[in-house]
């Protein structure tokens, strides 16, 4: 449930910015972002090698912790 959330969270940031849309694909904009699990909790993502802006970077952070809360 989670990542299907993160992934429609994702895809409205991606639809937000036509920049993003004109140099990805939407999988390929997905894919900067992998969730990572240790022991069974999503891990904080890194910031990809892809040059995003940081309120870009920051919204997708926002996205993930509402999608993965921490204590869920």
């Amino acid at each position: 449930m989670a990542e299907k959330l993160f992934e429609m969270k994702l895809n409205v940031i991606y639809e937000k910015y036509d920049w993003i849309k004109e140099q990805l694909s939407f999988k390929e904009f997905k894919e900067l972002f992998p969730v990572v699990y240790k022991k069974g909790k999503a891990v904080s993502l890194d910031k990809p090698a892809f040059d995003l802006d940081r309120e870009i970077f920051l919204e997708v952070l926002v996205a993930f912790k509402q999608s993965y809360p921490p204590g869920s």
